[in-house]
Parts: C-alpha cells; sequence; structure tokens
C-alpha cells in the first residue's frame, strides 16, 4: 500500500513519460501522465492533480487533545489543471498557500462517510500546496488516552487508526488506496513521550521531545501512523524488534521472538523485504483491531501476549501485508480482497514454514469453518456482501471488513495452488509482487494477469473464478482441510460429552490456543448449564488470560444463561476494544435476551474504545447517548 510514481490498476493501464529538454542546458523535466481508476470514497481527482510527497510538521497538543499542523504537499498536475482536491473531515483549515503565496480555497459540502472536499486554486505550473490546519474533537483516527487507560498510569497516549478512509481526520490528504506518496516529518511532543511513525523510527526517548522522520518508500494515505506516549523499545534481530509501555516491553519481547525467523521465511517464499526495518509496537487495549501494517511499524493489540506465543500467527499476517497490500495494494475499498485474501493466505505459509504444516492446518481448518459459519448468516441478509468484489459505493469502506475478503480470498488462492501446484503458484506469486511492486491493482487486473500468466481458460473454468469473485455464497468446490491435531480434539470432545470422560493429565493440557478453539467452537449449541459449569470446572476457561479463548468462550456460556461468566463477561469489555471480539459479545449478549445488561456494560465501557469500536457497536447495540436521548424526547 505504498505509492507515489504509478498506480497501475490493471494491464492496461498505460505510463507515459514526457521529456522536454531546452537548448540552455536546462533540467530535464520529466512528467508522467497516469490513469487512476475511479474511487467512490475519495473526492481527489488525481487524474487532474495529485500528490507525490508530503512534508508534516506537526506538534501533539494533549491537553486539548489536538494536533496542530502544516502540511506541505508536493504535486504534479495535467496542463489544464486549476484546481487540487484533498479529503478533509472535521479539520480546522487555518491557511492555504501554493508555491508559498496566499491562495484561494473552498471547502465543500459535508457527508457523513467522506467529510468535506478541500478545493485549492493551482495552475499547471504549481508545484506544491501547504495547508496549516488544527484537528478537532471529529478526528475519528486519532485515539487520545487518560493515563489510566495504560498500563503505566502515569502518561496520556495517543495511537491513529488511518484505515480505510480516516486518515483525512487528522491530514488534509488524497485519502484513497490508489493514490501514494513519500514523506517527511516533524513532530513535537511532551518532553517524557517516544513520538513514532510509520516511517524510520527513532528507539529511544530525546531530551525536547522532537523527532524527524522519512519514509522513502510510496505509500497511501492509510498507511499514515503516529503514535506517541511512554513507550520502550528492545531489539530482536538487526532489523525487527519491540516497542511497548515499559511494563509491557519484556512480556513483548519474549511473545516477539521469532519476528526474524518470519521475516527470513517470508523473504524466501516471495522476495526480499522491501521496507528496511520491520518492528511491531503494542498499544494499548483499546486498539480496535488485532494488527495494523503501517509499513515498518506494525500496530499491535495486547490481547496477543498469551504468554506462549501461540497467537503470533497475526503478527505473520501483518508482516505478510508488507507484500499483499503495502507492495502491491488494492486500488479501491471494492478490491479489497486483494489485500486481505492474499494476505490469509501468505500467513498460513509463513506459519507453516516456521511451525510446521500440522500448525498451518490447524489454523486453516479454523479459517474454514468460520468462513462457513459467516457466510451462511451473511446471505440471509446482505448477500451481496459474500462476493469477493465488492460494492460499496454509498457506504463506509469499513462495511467491507468481514472474514469475506480474508477468508474467501484465501481459499480462492488455495484453490489455485492446488489445481496448479504449489511450486508454480509461488512463482507466480513472487513474479506478481515484484513486477507490481509500489503500484495499485484492481480485481480485474488481477484477473488479467492471472490469465495471462498462470491459469488457462479450461482452468479458469474449472475452478469457477468467476463465481469465486463476483457471485456470493461460497462455491462448491471449497478447498478440504484435514487436521490430525483438531480429530483428537472432537475424539476427545465426544468422550467428554457422552460418557463423561476427560482426556488423561497431559493430553489437553498439550493442546495449543488453536485446538482450544476448535474444542469451544464445536461444543453443542444447545449444551446445558451444568455441563459448561462442569467444563469450566475442568478447564478454567472463564477466568483464561487468552483474549482468544475468553471471547470464544463467551458464545455458548452467554447464549445458554451460564450467569458465572457475567462478571468476566464485563470487565473483559470494558478493558478490551478489539472489535473482533466486542462484535460477537454484544451480539450474544442481545440475541440472548440482555439486551439491558449489553447497554448497560457498554455505557460503562464505550469511552474506552477507539472510534472504529464505537461506531459498530453503536449500530450493533441502538445506542445514543443520553444528550441525544434528552434531544429526542424534548
Amino acid at each position: 500500500m505504498k505509492y507515489i510514481s504509478i498506480l497501475f490498476v490493471s494491464l492496461t493501464t498505460s505510463l507515459l513519460v514526457v521529456s522536454c529538454n531546452n537548448s540552455k542546458n536546462e533540467e530535464v523535466k520529466n512528467k508522467e501522465s497516469r490513469e487512476y481508476v475511479n474511487d467512490v470514497h475519495t473526492y481527489a481527482k488525481p487524474n487532474t492533480a495529485v500528490v507525490s510527497h508530503l512534508n508534516w510538521d506537526a506538534t501533539v497538543d494533549f491537553d486539548n487533545k489536538l494536533i496542530q499542523a502544516t502540511a506541505q504537499w508536493d504535486i504534479e498536475s495535467s496542463d489544464n489543471a486549476d484546481e487540487i482536491i484533498f479529503d478533509t473531515y472535521g479539520l480546522d483549515i487555518q491557511s492555504v498557500q501554493a508555491d508559498g503565496k496566499d491562495t484561494e480555497y473552498h471547502l465543500g459540502a459535508f457527508k457523513e462517510e467522506l467529510g468535506r472536499p478541500l478545493k485549492i486554486s493551482i495552475t499547471p505550473e504549481t508545484k506544491q500546496v501547504s495547508i496549516r490546519y488544527s484537528t478537532t474533537d471529529s478526528a475519528r483516527a486519532l485515539q487520545w488516552l487518560d493515563p489510566e487507560q495504560t498500563a503505566g498510569k502515569e502518561l496520556p497516549f495517543l495511537f491513529t487508526q488511518s484505515q480505510a478512509i480516516l486518515a483525512r481526520s487528522w491530514i488534509p490528504t488524497q485519502d484513497s488506496p490508489g493514490i501514494r506518496f513519500t514523506y517527511d516529518a516533524k513532530v513535537k511532543v511532551p518532553s517524557n513521550m517516544l513520538a513514532l511513525m510509520s516511517a524510520k523510527n527513532p528507539s529511544q526517548k530525546n531530551v525536547n521531545g522532537e523527532y524527524t522522520f522519512k519514509m522513502p518508500q510510496p505509500i497511501p494515505s492509510y498507511l499514515l501512523a503516529l503514535t506517541a506516549g511512554d513507550i520502550a523499545y528492545k531489539a530482536v534481530s538487526d532489523r525487527t524488534g519491540v516497542y511497548a509501555e515499559p511494563s509491557l516491553l519484556d512480556t513483548s519481547v519474549y511473545e516477539f521472538q521469532d519476528l526474524e525467523n518470519m521475516v527470513q521465511a517470508a523473504e524466501g517464499l516471495y522476495g526480499p523485504y522491501a521496507w528496511g526495518q520491520y518492528d511491531i509496537i503494542v498499544l494499548p487495549p483499546s486498539f480496535p483491531f488485532g494488527g495494523m501494517e503501517n509499513p515498518r511499524l506494525t500496530f499491535a493489540t495486547p490481547t496477543i501476549l498469551a504468554g506462549d506465543r501461540s497467537l503470533v500467527s497475526l503478527v505473520a499476517h501483518e508482516l505478510a501485508h508488507s507484500w499483499s497490500g503495502n507492495l502491491v495494494t488494492n486500488a479501491t475499498w471494492d478490491d479489497f480482497w486483494l489485500n486481505e485474501g492474499f494476505t490469509v493466505y501468505f500467513e498460513h505459509r509463513i506459519m507453516e514454514e516456521v511451525y510446521g504444516h500440522d500448525y498451518s492446518e490447524m489454523l486453516a481448518s479454523l479459517t474454514r469453518d468460520g468462513l462457513q459459519r459467516d457466510a451462511e448468516e451473511m446471505m440471509k441478509e446482505i448477500p451481496q456482501d459474500t462476493r469477493l468484489k465488492l460494492n460499496l459505493e454509498g457506504r463506509n469502506p469499513d462495511d467491507g471488513v468481514t472474514s469475506i475478503p480474508y477468508d474467501k480470498g484465501y481459499f480462492f488462492l488455495r484453490l489455485i495452488e492446488e489445481e496448479v501446484g504449489r511450486e508454480r503458484f509461488d512463482e507466480f506469486l513472487k513474479n506478481y509482487f515484484e513486477e507490481n511492486k509500489f503500484k495499485a491493482m484492481t480485481t480485474e487486473g488481477f484477473v488479467d494477469y492471472l490469465m495471462a500468466n498462470l491459469l488457462t481458460e479450461e482452468q479458469a473454468s474449472k475452478l469457477q473464478i468467476k463465481e469465486w469473485i463476483y457471485e456470493p455464497g461460497i462455491p462448491d468446490n471449497l478447498p478440504e482441510v484435514a487436521s490430525d491435531r483438531f480429530t483428537a480434539v472432537d475424539k476427545a470432545l465426544k468422550r467428554i460429552m457422552e460418557e463423561k470422560i476427560y482426556p488423561p493429565q497431559g493430553v489437553a493440557e498439550a493442546w495449543t490456543t488453536h485446538e482450544w478453539l476448535h474444542f469451544i467452537h464445536q461444543l453443542p449449541k444447545d449444551i446445558s448449564k451444568e455441563k459448561l459449569k462442569e467444563l469450566d470446572q475442568a478447564y478454567h476457561f472463564t477466568q483464561t488470560g487468552n483474549s482468544e479463548i475468553a471471547a470464544a468462550w463467551f458464545q455458548p456460556t452467554i447464549r445458554n444463561n451460564y450467569e458465572a461468566v457475567y462478571p468476566r463477561v464485563e470487565e473483559f469489555l470494558i478493558h478490551v476494544g478489539r472489535r473482533k471480539f466486542l462484535t460477537p459479545t454484544y451480539e450474544a449478549l442481545m440475541e440472548s435476551g440482555k439486551e439491558e445488561m449489553a447497554r448497560a456494560i457498554y455505557s460503562k465501557a464505550r469511552p474506552n474504545y477507539h472510534a472504529v469500536s464505537r461506531e459498530t457497536m453503536d449500530k450493533l447495540l441502538d445506542y445514543k447517548k443520553a444528550d441525544e436521548q434528552e434531544n429526542e424526547s424534548a
């Protein structure tokens, strides 16, 4: 997901380089003409005027919870350009200049999902525009945490979440995944804090709280990232390391000891890592996702700190994005599966290389089961969203973040691998990443590339390529997955349920998180409270410190009225902001007649959640803040 030099959205996209030389031996000027596909989630018109480089100078004001900044953009324009358009959301625009002189600008009408267009007057010769602005409390990308919401409890904390179209709420930008730029930045934070970005980063605090950053590889806006707080660093290898709050650093480093092995495994599959450094920062628990693949600095949830390195497949996933997504990026959010389906496939291959085939097949089995469950539910109300190629016009692109682009995308690629063989498919993917690096790709462009370089028409028909991509539901040739380790779990569960015979000492204790997740997922839907209590006494699910297991355990217990779990559910929902866990847990409460409990917990937990999670939960719970309720009653 990085870009500046060209956007290659299909095999038919062309690049025209026009060179102009004058007789006075002036510097040669090159002007690239690019074709950008239409992106319904940006106001920008990049075929008229497009950004190429950002110089960002910012002060982070924790007292007022805002960022005061100047965004100076280098731009490229067509011969008839008279304006350049940026995306903004809730920004306070204070002044605008073009090539160092004040220029006219206009903020257009507000749309709920898109914000407002910032239209700046330019000429075809304009090389630079500068926008002085500050963020407001409408900045949905920013989460400001009070000290008590952090592990250290002493300093506040800030982090951003720009994907999908939230970068516009903290930087005026052309907020499309198909538009790439490089950037430099200067950031001022309080002197007792460390600031980090999706760029070349410092490893320790300095005395004045002033930091500089450089990102020489082109990226799209959704990969812009910033965080600041009481943060420390420890290297894992020469090019990998971990950032975290000091009290979590050693725990985090232990969990991620295999970072370098993962990078090497990924390079062995699909070519050199293109970003120099690969670091992870463990954020406070309100972070709404498992991870975010910001270049050079993956943002990660603390819920993967299981103590036994059993949840590091998430790290493999975010690392894989360094190729699938960051290197070759979906051109629009309708093509989201090109980022995530490839990344899940790559993640499983990394896990197989590092931990073995049996381990990766457990992951694949869980993925398959989850995909079938989710697709069945989605077909009842939103069947159109079970297609790989989405249509998100008029909608928040976040609506497309379901298991479909991830897991249906993975099995589509696995199906192709099974048809052509792993060796051929690996060579195809390696070439795909190399030939399209730092470019954007549409679904149609990928299909063209696939047909030109791998599949015959007969194979495409056999594999039902069009059905997989453009039709709802899961085709009937979904690849099968066999996991011997899960077969053993199934046998143990059957004996427990039918004969009340538990596995001998040492058997269940040796299970990984994935085996326990499979165990819980296979419990009968109408399991009795007595049997749930028996299982809880045997395996202590309710009090587990493993967030994946806890969230899975909440499903059968809430739905079958196992009251002993309720205090733990409330504690979990208040302290964990990861949307993957929040959504099914609140859904279980609502669907089992516990609406009042769900809303009571949410009223306590909501201030701890990022805007991404709040928006989803507000809708799920039909939640209205007290002031909105008062206005309605008035």
